[in-house]
């Protein structure tokens, strides 16, 4: 059996397709599965067990000999969130029980950490473990992955194989449910078709244009078929960054976006509130060499070929 967490989430369940399509079915899908979620990503995949993350841990203590992986990809997300507390129980304390039941039982353990941890980037952005606690993070969410990636690395009893992923600016179908959370690229896609206006920040940086900003987006189908072949080989463990290696602008969003609509879109700067400004990343593109180096296929797609799919996509869905 193989183990999601955030199963009915955009990466857990884009995931679980990809491991279905590998012929992997025996699934332990694990979320809180809220009556009132608002979206069922799970619907017409092939899972043997929906499991309430809460009762994971104890679970896996009687069923380890049966599971052959655990993805951790289920944690509180949201920036915006500042209770501490709240990030201790859920983005700490939980993957800590997770591990140190994968440790015992010998489970294979990936989880997901963030892009967020690396703050305004004046340390670059290289998963080096070397730099990692040097890394200061611009809000609570990326302070709370940064606290689980220093503790993992301290570990003297780890599971056989672990890895943690930097995921960058993840983007594609089904994200939808995260409302202010989704991507740029979904936000600037609804407000393009409703309106043919997109909404951007305006620069707070003297030499930054307004909406020259940059963001490394990766598009999910390379992030799930890299969890997979990371699942396959399990070569060196530690933390890897996660991303195309590319930064593109969010001008480049809405210029992307006017081809794959065939139409011209309209961009307005607004000021964020100071709040936003003091944990905004103005930059941000992940160094590969790392996960390269082990092996890992880099043939991601273009953010102009993920716009043209996405888009493709929600017309399909909503045309």
């Amino acid at each position: 059996m193989i183990v999601v967490t955030g199963a009915n989430g955009f990466i857990g369940s884009a995931l679980i397709k990809r491991l279905n399509e590998g012929n992997f079915n025996a699934i332990v899908a694990v979320d809180e599965f809220r009556v009132k979620a608002g979206h069922n990503y799970l619907k017409g995949l092939r899972i043997s067990k929906l499991l309430h993350f809460e009762n994971l841990p104890e679970w896996l203590k009687q069923h380890g000999q049966e599971v052959e992986f655990v993805f951790h990809l289920g944690a509180i997300t949201d920036t915006l969130v500042t209770d501490q507390q709240l990030f201790q129980q859920y983005n700490i304390d939980y993957p800590k029980m997770l591990w140190k039941v994968c440790y015992e039982e010998q489970i294979p353990f990936v989880y997901a950490s963030s892009a967020a941890t690396y703050g305004a980037g004046e340390q670059g952005f290289k998963d080096d473990h070397a730099m990692i606690p040097k890394l200061k993070p611009l809000n609570a969410y990326g302070q709370s992955k940064q606290d689980f990636d220093i503790w993992a690395l301290e570990q003297k009893e780890k599971p056989f194989y672990w890895c943690g992923l930097k995921f960058f600016n993840v983007y594609g179908p089904k994200e939808g449910h995260k409302k202010h959370m989704a991507s740029m690229v979904y936000q600037a896609y609804l407000q393009a078709t409703s309106a043919g206006n997109v909404r951007l920040f305006a620069s707070s940086d003297s030499v930054i244009g307004d909406g020259e900003q940059t963001r490394d987006f990766v598009y999910i189908d390379d992030v799930v078929n890299t969890l997979y072949w990371l699942m396959n080989h399990r070569k060196e463990n530690g933390i890897y960054n996660l991303g195309s290696r590319v930064a593109s602008s969010f001008n480049d969003i809405v210029q992307h976006l006017s081809i794959a609509l065939s139409e011209q879109i309209t961009t307005t700067y607004f000021e964020p509130e100071e709040k936003m400004k003091q944990a905004y990343q103005n930059h941000t593109v992940a160094d590969m060499q790392k996960i390269k180096s082990i092996g890992c296929p880099m043939d991601f797609i273009s953010l102009e070929e993920g716009i043209l799919k996405y888009v493709d996509f929600l017309k399909r869905i909503n045309p």
